[in-house]
């Protein structure tokens, strides 16, 4: 029987563990997508208690406690910090096969040096071990990015931001590099008149530009686009329920967006129209600047009303949606690729049943100018477990260019979440070891295969981004 979390965890071969402890392993870290707050970053943060930093903010553990039947007050309420991670403990043992297992053991031995098994038993000597280390500089944000090998990260802006935490990150010469993306959804989201308005107004203050109509809104993201660019950005995200790919005119937008700015509702026909037409623009002046845009498709969000109004979004009430996807994602593409406008372009579904779709139609639109211009993003959210990855991987291998794959990435609000990257490759140097030991790949192309799992892990992402 092997041991828990061992040196060979998830490795079930010996070229397995050839491919990971001797290529794999080695490569540095880039987080081409996270949810980081750059000011814990600029401002080298010091956590209070292992709570604070392993908690707080992370919806995923708080759907599992809530599960585990745990009341709201020990998870986002007022109990003490060690009530509610003891209350983590405690859900701990039933959280067995759900990746936060995993994760969990792996955070505590990669970053803390601690192998000891989370339990109720376990949680007092834990907590207060790991408490006191978040005391010293060895275990500020910084100090933690730099252990776990970090080379660069790219947190999730919005484009009335001020970017001051990157400049300030910059300035005071932190050696990884921490860089902005473009996340453009408010602007987006003419559902709520007035939620929308307001947003307006933080843009216009940011752009310094009065938005009166359609042309003013995309004058004044240009122009924080280009800030972004300035700052060191080439990446967009777009966080969509679907795409949007409904048919409008000029006429029709310039209408839509005058109803919504005198605070009337649009329609739902009116929405779409509007969310596709702001769609192209963004992605034109996503390939004008020659960036990578991202889509993440799927999710159905803030579905508790009652939570919702309780305790706000990213809470952990959002799930996997049921959307149909490839009609208008392809008439976007399609538009896009037609009129010279389509950038290096990545696409993640949360619906695991979208996984083939999503592959064979990025790669409508690979044209040969650029290894891997259309890539099928890692697992994502809810499919970022092993299941979920081995998914992923089979998709894309069986049906497109793993080898050509931009790796992983964390999607994470924590500085604890990197074990994630190498948990992914992990489980990539296992699949790629059986089929070598199985007689599926040959093992005189051992020496391309082990150079794929570097690219996979690092060059890949590397070189697709200019980094």
């Amino acid at each position: 029987m092997r041991k828990f979390l061992d040196a060979d965890f998830l490795l079930y071969s010996d070229t397995a563990r050839t491919l990971y402890h001797e290529h794999a392993a080695k490569m540095p870290i880039i987080d081409y997508h996270c949810h980081l707050v750059p000011k814990m970053i600029a401002d080298n943060y010091q956590f209070a208690d292992l709570t604070e930093i392993w908690l707080g903010g992370d919806h995923y553990k708080w759907r599992a406690m809530r599960g585990n039947g745990i009341p709201e007050e020990y998870i986002t309420g007022n109990k003490s910090s060690y009530e509610k991670f003891e209350k983590w403990a405690e859900t701990m043992p039933y959280a067995m096969r759900n990746p936060l297992y995993h994760w969990t053991h792996l955070e505590l031995s990669r970053v803390f040096g601690i192998d000891k098994v989370l339990n109720p038993a376990t949680a007092r000597e834990i907590y207060e071990e790991c408490t006191a280390k978040l005391q010293t500089p060895e275990f500020r944000s910084r100090a933690i990015m730099e252990r776990m090998n970090v080379e660069l990260v790219c947190t999730t802006d919005d484009p009335a931001d001020s970017l001051e935490y990157h400049k300030a990150i910059r300035e005071n010469g932190f050696k990884v590099k921490v860089l902005p993306t473009w996340r453009p959804d408010k602007a987006m989201m003419t559902a709520n008149a007035e939620a929308y308005n307001h947003y307006l107004g933080q843009l216009e203050a940011a752009s310094d530009t009065t938005i009166s109509s359609y042309a003013d809104l995309l004058s004044a993201l240009e122009k924080r686009h280009k800030f972004f660019e300035e700052q060191g950005c080439g990446l967009s995200d777009h966080g969509l329920s679907t795409f949007y790919g409904d048919s409008y005119t000029e006429a029709e937008i310039n209408a839509i967006f005058a109803k919504v700015r005198s605070g009337k509702n649009p329609t739902v026909e009116e929405d779409h129209k509007f969310q596709a037409a702001m769609l192209y623009d963004l992605a034109v002046m996503d390939a004008e600047s020659n960036w990578v845009q991202q889509f993440h498709i799927g999710a159905i969000r803030n579905n508790n009303t009652k939570m919702f109004r309780q305790i706000g979004a990213d809470t952990g009430y959002d799930a996997i949606g049921d959307y149909e996807v490839a009609t208008a994602m392809n008439r976007l593409l399609d538009k896009l690729n037609t009129e010279g406008f389509l950038a290096k372009t990545i696409l993640y579904n949360l619906n695991p049943r979208d996984n083939e779709l999503m592959v064979t139609n990025a790669y409508n639109f690979n044209d040969g100018t650029v290894p891997g211009k259309m890539q099928y993003g890692s697992g994502w959210w809810f499919l970022d477990q092993i299941d979920g990855m081995e998914r992923q991987m089979n998709a894309l291998s069986a049906l497109g260019l793993l080898s050509r794959f931009v790796g992983m990435l964390t999607d994470s609000r924590s500085f604890l979440s990197y074990p994630r990257h190498e948990y992914f490759r992990r489980i990539l140097c296992n699949i790629l070891g059986r089929e070598v030991e199985n007689g599926q790949l040959p093992e005189s192309e051992l020496p391309f295969i082990k150079q794929m799992v570097e690219n996979i892990s690092y060059y890949n992402a590397k070189n697709y981004f200019g980094w």
